[in-house]
């Protein structure tokens, strides 16, 4: 549970608002945001698919606006929906972003909602940059900093050249965001076995493929870690949190659902060095996998805003990311302090399946920690149980499906992997 004791006083009069673009009710971030402002007296509001999904059940939400989107909407009508939203606050409100759409909708038409909303300004291009898989690859070779070796095809010739050439297996990840939901060529970064399986998948994936191709790190001889923070101005970090990732579904796949936190200097200054490079603001989830074969960490995914599993961090101040961010946009001192070494952090609908599948395949993760110095659970609150119920009810249905999908995938064609 998150600290009610901070050793800070927040801003009460300036709410946050969780903004979210497309279909995914199931989504622990989104709850822990409203979880860790609202323990601390921050009117909390938030975008929902509808008035039954779990956040909208917490007990720390002022109000949920149930505004359904795709991803595919004239982003004009977005920003209008948000413009919407921000006059029947009717305050100034800290814009807190769960996935990649709304970041880079935000970013890109800042001017317009500068009025009602408070938000870490930054360079419009860059978020989506930063989500798109190529530009970030781009980035990563311009700054020096390790990723997967990666190949991007326009067309079903380029696959097929690739084919004859590449060491498999490979891994097809959706290139761009907003893309990704209108025409998807891969439910999840998908594991492709052969040259073979590329080529049958290909075939769906129409004129202009919007996938990115890349080198498979195998898990054998790597390692996950993840790094959330907070940016102020200048890229300079004002919260800065490392940790390791034991247990993902599906099996070493995105989604987290057992990380601990673990001291990394070295990946520390790693990811504060590459953010100040190219000069960016705000939330960030990072995602990389140390390849032992070469000891170097590779920067697989740069998600330029609050991570699901943000709560796994908070330092001694009792400051996490969404913490840092409304202290910092109201003008008040972010206080420093360690990360909860030790801690762990379980998403509990998914670490189960997670568990079996784990047990299995015999896989470890060397720096993760014997014992827990403390556990953060996604879902369960002992002052906010109706997230956790709702959840569980609609895990009964299209929540399971999906999960159920997901894992069938592992089976064919290839594997979901990170």
């Amino acid at each position: 549970m998150a600290s009610r004791n901070a050793l800070f006083t927040p801003d009460r009069d300036v709410p946050g608002l969780i903004v979210k673009i497309g279909n995914y009710p199931l989504h622990h971030g989104g709850v822990g945001a409203i979880r860790s402002l609202g323990r601390l007296g921050v009117p909390m509001f938030a975008v929902t698919e509808d008035r039954w999904t779990p956040a909208a059940q917490s007990r720390y939400l002022e109000r949920a606006f149930v505004w359904p989107t795709t991803g595919k909407e004239d982003p004009g009508r977005l920003v209008e929906g948000l413009l919407r939203i921000g006059r029947r606050i009717g305050r100034p409100t800290v814009l807190i972003p769960t996935d990649e759409e709304a970041a880079v909708l935000i970013a890109e038409h800042q001017d317009a909602l500068a009025g009602p909303f408070l938000f870490p300004r930054v360079e419009p291009a860059l978020p989506r940059r930063l989500a798109s898989k190529q530009g970030l690859h781009e980035l990563c070779v311009e700054h020096g900093v390790a990723s997967p070796a990666a190949a991007f095809p326009d067309s079903y010739a380029d696959i097929e050249e690739f084919a004859a050439h590449a060491r498999f297996p490979v891994v097809a990840k959706n290139r761009e965001a907003f893309v990704r939901r209108s025409r998807p060529a891969v439910i999840g970064t998908t594991r492709i076995p052969d040259a073979g399986h590329l080529l049958t998948l290909a075939r769906r994936w129409g004129d202009h493929p919007g996938v990115i191709l890349q080198e498979y790190l195998p898990r054998e001889e790597a390692e996950d870690w993840i790094v959330h923070a907070y940016f102020g101005e200048d890229a300079e970090p004002l919260a800065l949190f490392t940790g390791v990732k034991v247990r993902s579904w599906p099996p070493h796949a995105g989604m987290t659902a057992l990380a601990y936190v673990v001291d990394n200097p070295e990946l520390s200054a790693l990811a504060a060095q590459f953010i100040k490079q190219i000069g960016f603001s705000g939330m960030v989830d990072l995602d990389l996998r140390f390849d032992r074969r070469d000891g170097q960490y590779k920067l697989l995914d740069f998600n330029p805003r609050m991570g699901a599993q943000f709560r796994l961090f908070e330092n001694e101040a009792g400051v996490d990311v969404v913490r840092a961010q409304h202290l910092h946009l109201t003008g008040r001192t972010v206080p420093e302090g360690e990360q909860r070494a030790g801690h762990r952090y379980v998403v509990e609908h998914i670490d189960l399946p997670a568990l079996a599948a784990y047990r299995r395949s015999g896989y470890t993760t060397p720096h993760a920690p014997k014992r827990a110095s403390g556990t953060e659970l996604a879902w369960f609150a002992a002052d906010d149980v109706r997230p956790l119920i709702t959840m569980a009810a609609r895990l009964v249905g299209p929540g399971f499906k999906h999960l159920y999908q997901l894992w069938r995938s592992t089976t064919r064609r290839g594997a979901i992997v990170k």
